[in-house]
């Protein structure tokens, strides 16, 4: 007999097979002997009191043999010879468009200006040590996008956007851990992630698509409002390329102004759109402990012995906008993610262990077009020059290098410049600055009311141990790229599929993927009827 069971155990109690086949046998008036196997389906953590409690979800297996162990890998079909669609970006909306290209009979082409992932490490090292930002290869640009070294959170489980189980098996098949599909906020780490995206570009070759990175598109080809290829240069040789294709699929990302750019110029049509800007804040990772484990710091070792480090989630209303928590990170590192030199951009991310002391987080207010079209008369690259402006903003303030500007919580809170600085995660170095004289005062006034009701809401959080870093300037896209909703295609331009966050069509990697596997059904609807 094979049953399903929602079991409700001690962080301790979660981690003993003996314990779970124990409390499993007298659900179900049986004996742990019984049991030949269980796996653990959901799991999630209930830290809403002191008495912690782990909620598992168990498939139990009762005097039945152990089943077989369940094979992700999908056999790709050779497609070297096949249609060929252009995917421009291999982020995750790239990459997973390309795979699903490849199951619909398509070969797929994608084309990525930065390098693959071994290479970029060498220029997020000159970012972070020598302040030197290659505009093509960063933390935003270059294989596998920006998830790849800023965390791949997999949040995102929203069955309204399409098959997130589906997303999440391609990674298992590629290399990481299973644990992925259980764990109710999925994390794989950025020091596991390359291997993987590694892994995915290899499937790709393997079944005959074509992957080329150094290679900016600089142009479209289009007649009689159709796609008909792209022209890009190769960053590498110097040397300029036109690729002919009648269906192209593009997920170049949120920071790859350079498209919104080439668009606009050409009038194909670009939105102005809702995004959200604010700081990075910066807390010990074991005050976040204590907070949301409800024990002392002296407490804390004892009961990361059988929990992870803690995150937090947060919200709060402020003169008419959201102020929200974004991207947060336990146990992470704030990271330099500027893609042009004069500007500071922050983001985070975390190791798999989550084992670094600090805990980061984006902390951003909703900028509504509104806010931002009254500054400038570009349309729907408003939002673009208001970011723009800030990130330049905190360049000049942090002495025109990657070192940023940085102030105490509570200072910020009080108006204060901080006399001192703590110990932060963000290599190249940090400067204290007033950040009000930087952020636009319909954020920063936001954002103090927010910290405030943040320290209401957990008691501690507002501390001068914590330092927010200026800016997080790109949680999402300022512009969309307005589609059809029913074939995907650009609502002017037949054959091209505006895909994922660059898009605004998605918000993080597992909802990217999705878009790019739907982009890519879409093609093989009209393709093939």
């Amino acid at each position: 007999m094979r049953t399903e069971l929602n079991l409700v155990l001690s962080p301790k109690e979660a981690l003993d097979e003996a314990t779970i086949k124990e409390v499993a046998a007298s659900q179900l008036f049986s004996s742990p002997e019984s049991i030949n196997y269980f796996r653990v389906l959901k799991r999630s953590i209930d830290a809403r009191s002191r008495n912690i409690k782990i909620n598992l979800k168990i498939e139990v297996y009762i005097n039945e043999p152990q089943p077989e162990p369940i094979n992700y890998k999908i056999n790709y079909p050779d497609v070297s010879s096949k249609p060929k669609v252009i995917v421009v970006g291999a982020g995750p909306a790239g990459l997973y468009a390309a795979l699903q290209l490849i199951e619909n009979g398509f070969k797929p082409i994608v084309i990525e200006r930065g390098k693959n992932v071994k290479n970029r490490r060498r220029d997020l090292a000159a970012i972070n040590k020598e302040h030197i930002v290659n505009p093509n290869s960063n933390y935003c640009f270059g294989e596998g996008g920006a998830g790849t070294y800023s965390d791949g959170k997999l949040y995102t489980r929203s069955t309204k956007r399409g098959d997130a189980n589906k997303v999440l098996e391609i990674f298992v098949a590629h290399g990481a851990n299973e644990n992925i599909l259980i764990e109710t906020h999925p994390h794989i780490g950025t020091n596991k992630l390359p291997k993987i995206i590694e892994a995915i570009r290899e499937t790709i070759i393997n079944a005959g698509g074509q992957v080329l990175f150094d290679s900016k598109v600089i142009d479209f080809t289009i007649k009689e409002n159709s796609i008909k290829g792209v022209v890009y240069e190769d960053l590498e040789k110097n040397t300029t390329h036109e690729i002919i294709a009648d269906n192209i699929i593009l997920a170049t990302g949120h920071s790859a102004r350079d498209i919104y750019e080439l668009l606009n110029k050409k009038n194909i049509l670009i939105e102005a759109k809702t995004f959200a800007m604010g700081v990075r804040v910066e807390h010990p990772q074991v005050l976040i402990d204590s907070l949301q484990y409800h024990c002392t710091l002296n407490e804390v070792e004892k009961k990361r012995d059988y929990l992870p480090a803690a995150s937090y989630s947060l919200v709060h209303q402020a003169m008419g906008r959201g102020v929200y928590s974004f991207c947060m990170c336990p146990g992470g590192i704030i990271a330099p993610c500027a893609t042009s030199q004069e500007e500071i951009v922050t983001n985070g991310w975390s190791p798999s262990k989550r084992n670094n002391p600090y805990a980061n987080s984006g902390i951003v207010v909703t900028i509504e077009p509104q806010d931002y079209l009254k500054y400038s008369k570009e349309g729907p690259l408003a939002g673009l020059r208001y970011q723009q402006a800030l990130e330049k903003a905190a360049w000049n303030a942090g002495g025109k290098t990657q070192i940023a500007p940085a102030q105490r919580l509570q200072d910020f809170v009080n108006n204060k410049l901080s006399t001192s600085l703590p110990d932060v995660s963000y290599q190249p170095g940090v400067k204290s600055t007033e950040l009000h004289t930087i952020l636009p005062q319909e954020i920063s006034k936001r954002l103090q009311l927010g910290f405030v009701e943040f320290g209401k809401k957990m008691r501690g959080y507002l501390s001068n141990d914590a330092v927010i870093v200026g800016v997080e300037s790109r949680t999402s896209s300022p512009v969309r790229i307005p589609r059809d909703s029913a074939t995907l295609q650009h609502s002017q331009i037949k054959g091209l599929y505006p895909c994922g966050e660059g898009a605004g069509y998605a918000g993080g990697i597992v909802s990217a993927a999705i878009d790019g596997q739907k982009c890519a059904n879409a093609i093989a609807q009209i393709y093939f009827g």
